[in-house]
């Protein structure tokens, strides 16, 4: 059994990896049911990474955030400003290459399409109807990069989301989902890690963060920025909630999408991926199998238990053959090793 690290122990790399791993388990298994994985793969405890390891848009837009990242900050302190250019312009690069060949999801194209008309304000791209987990899944770089305010890290998260997928709640589970990431990477132990994040949703929960969303509120049917705001944090911290309870008497041989929903949606898939992650807080490759087999959003769930405990224990919680195979493995390296050092 893997034991708990310390902060500051490849928390980058290791959450980087595990995402990635995560996703090449579950991309095999989106889309079938518990008793077709069961089939397809054997037990689920036993279930082996794909050869070839390949993975989904998940991956494909973690690497295009993190990329922005990387370019936003190396002109000064981030900043709306500096984030929402390079952003969109890999989000556009992602949606255009030929890789983008892996299932992606409608509001992404979408949103992407519209982005790349450079005149468009990307308020008005945004699709503030969905709240499809495309928000968070990628968001992990965004609580991994060091040396951020919580203003930034919570700003950052959110505008990152809020270039495809404007729904509030999108919003809400981006920065929570960030926010985890973040709490991991710096020693938080798992059995208080629902607390806090509940904690933190209620105190920002009559919070609109203009400086980094504009008027994006204004796209929506809500009267005001605060209503826009408390809707998606009321959505996320019901999860949180059913999250709880599902802690305490979930079993740990069930498909974990009976307690938290098949994860198609923000709030579902980081309930989802937090309960695979805390069900097994110290057998990471276990919580990826779990997620794994699943019946639903099953890459998305697997790769977002992967980032957190990745996060959470460090790049030596994956077997090395798996991790140096995965797709795009050189370039999950080198952001992980920039944001470790």
């Amino acid at each position: 059994m893997t034991t708990a690290r310390t902060a500051a122990e490849q928390a980058a790399t290791g959450s980087l990896l595990g995402l990635a791993l995560g996703d090449a388990l579950g991309f095999p298994t989106e889309f079938n049911d518990v008793p077709s994985i069961l089939a397809k793969c054997g037990p689920w405890r036993g279930m082996e990474l794909p050869r070839p390891a390949f993975v989904t848009d998940d991956t494909q837009m973690t690497l295009a955030l993190g990329r922005a990242l990387r370019a936003s900050l190396g002109g000064g302190p981030l900043t709306p400003q500096r984030l929402a250019g390079p952003a969109r312009e890999e989000f556009v690069r992602w949606a255009r290459s030929p890789e983008n060949n892996r299932a992606p999801g409608r509001t992404c194209l979408t949103a992407c399409a519209l982005l790349a008309d450079d005149a468009r304000p990307w308020q008005d791209a945004s699709q503030t109807g969905s709240k499809g987990c495309g928000a968070n899944m990628r968001v992990a770089p965004v609580g991994l990069v060091p040396g951020l305010s919580e203003e930034q890290r919570a700003g950052a998260a959110q505008l990152q989301a809020a270039l495809t997928h404007g729904h509030p709640t999108a919003l809400a589970a981006s920065d929570l989902t960030a926010h985890a990431v973040h709490l991991l990477a710096r020693g938080t132990e798992p059995l208080g890690l629902v607390g806090q994040l509940r904690s933190y949703a209620y105190d920002n929960r009559s919070r609109y963060h203009e400086t980094w969303l504009g008027d994006l509120w204004t796209r929506s049917h809500d009267p005001s920025p605060l209503h826009f705001a408390r809707r998606g944090w009321d959505e996320c911290l019901a999860m949180l909630e059913r999250l709880e309870a599902a802690l305490r008497t979930a079993d740990p041989e069930t498909d974990p999408c009976l307690h938290t929903g098949e994860g198609w949606i923000a709030e579902e898939a980081l309930a989802a991926g937090l309960l695979c992650f805390l069900l097994f807080p110290g057998e990471p490759v276990t919580a990826l199998r779990r997620a794994a087999c699943s019946s639903g959003d099953s890459d998305s769930i697997a790769c977002l238990a992967g980032a957190f405990a990745g996060a959470h224990l460090g790049a030596d919680a994956w077997p090395r053959e798996w991790a140096d195979r995965v797709e795009y493995h050189g370039e999950l390296l080198a952001l992980g090793a920039l944001w470790d050092a």
